[in-house]
């Protein structure tokens, strides 16, 4: 076997094995944002303030996780520091699962707090295809294994309806339990991948200050399409099962609310597998304006109605609009360090982006609350409009570092 030969099917086999990880994390995840809201509808009451508040804690475990995960698998190498992860996030989901038993609302946030911090691992899936990638296939590593978490659409929702009153007579308990599983199971297959730990002079080479890198025009925008992006995408997402469960005019079943959310999930990660496509042939910017004017169009068609077909539509083109936003900023990151640099920069990106994340979900319930679905769509204006604009900013400046490349 030659060379290249070689490097194809290492990289082949470790795409599979970060895709299926990828398809795990987000089979839980969309198994929590589905379960988790329905499970404080119950335990809250009348008062949904907080509704949002397990969901918010699981996004500050992401968070929280970030940093610590691209520093232990900047020391110990990606697939430890991926098995770490997993681990940890096993023990929250098994917390959680006993809370919802307990009844204790308290408990069952800490829980999904610990279970979180497994997403600080997990969402350095995407860089690890991206670093184990030939050049020419980087954007293709990235966009598939974001694009596999398609599978979490079904298999998240379906597990939690399925699991809802099967393997306990509390309901949802043996959703959490599920989640246990998934997370566990990520652990073990993470351990058949091949990514190589830093050499020595990268490991000792400090590279440049986190400062500079943060202060160049292609750190921020990518900093703003994936955060901004994730912002519209959760705000709506998060609100989405609370106000067709509890709104007063239309009555909708788990059913219908697990539909809407599975086809959110559909359209968040199956562009994937065009997405690396598309960015190679009309350029990464181009695609994350793409992403903001059809988050517009989800804003849009939510604020047109409150029929079943309303929230489908919107939450898939919410979806769509993400994954152009989000693959694009990925890409983005990964072009403005060298390895020595990665994790510092990984791991402030993610730290930022989980942060923020995180206060707009709690933001998303106390809006919710107090002013109404329509006004959660409303807030996601501004947000949009700042997407578009870093967007073009970002390629006015290339085209002008292009053309003074050529003059010189």
């Amino acid at each position: 076997m030659n060379i290249e030969s070689h490097n194809t099917t290492h990289n082949s086999k470790n795409v599979v094995v970060l895709a299926l990880c990828q398809a795990l994390f987000f089979s839980g995840r969309t198994l929590t944002f589905f379960a988790a809201s329905l499970v404080a509808i119950a335990m809250l009451g009348d008062n949904l303030t907080l509704v949002t508040a397990p969901v918010t804690m699981m996004l500050v475990g992401t968070s929280a996780g970030t940093l610590p995960a691209a520093y232990l698998m900047r020391a110990w190498g990606r697939k430890w520091g991926f098995a770490f992860g997993s681990a940890f996030g096993c023990l929250g989901a098994l917390m959680a699962a006993q809370a919802v038993a307990m009844d204790s609302f308290i408990l069952f946030n800490i829980g999904l707090l610990i279970s979180g911090v497994y997403g600080g691992f997990a969402q350095q899936y995407r860089f690890a295809a991206a670093e184990v990638a030939p050049k020419h296939l980087k954007e293709k590593n990235v966009s598939i294994v974001i694009a596999l978490s398609v599978l979490g659409a079904f298999v998240g929702p379906e597990t939690a309806l399925l699991a809802k009153n099967w393997i306990t007579d509390v309901p949802f308990q043996g959703a959490f339990l599920m989640l246990a599983a998934f997370n566990a199971l990520s652990g073990v297959i993470i351990l058949a991948a091949e990514m190589p730990k830093l050499t020595q002079q990268e490991f000792d080479d400090p590279g440049r200050p986190l400062l500079i890198i943060m202060a160049s025009p292609t750190f921020i925008i990518a900093l703003i399409a994936a955060l901004f992006g994730y912002v519209v995408m959760n705000f709506l997402m998060v609100v989405t099962p609370v106000t067709m469960e509890t709104i007063k005019t239309v009555v909708f079943s788990h059913e219908n609310i697990k539909l809407v959310i599975q086809w959110h999930v559909v359209g968040m990660f199956l562009p994937g597998f065009l997405t690396g496509h598309l960015i190679k042939k009309f350029g990464v910017v181009r695609i994350i304006a793409t992403g903001a004017a059809i988050l517009l169009s989800s804003v849009l068609v939510a604020l047109s109605g409150l029929t079943f077909m309303h929230f489908l539509v919107a939450l898939i083109l919410l979806g769509v609009g993400w994954n152009f936003t989000f693959t694009g900023a990925t890409i983005l990151v990964t072009e403005v360090h060298s390895p020595a640099e990665r994790a510092k920069v990984q791991g402030t990106n993610d730290f930022l982006l989980f942060t923020g994340l995180a206060i707009s979900s709690l933001m998303a319930g106390s809006v919710y609350h107090y002013f109404g679905w329509d006004w959660v769509n409303y807030a996601m204006l501004p947000v949009i409009l700042t997407i578009l604009l870093s967007a073009l900013w970002l390629r006015s400046v290339r085209r002008k570092e292009q053309a003074l490349a050529q003059a010189t």
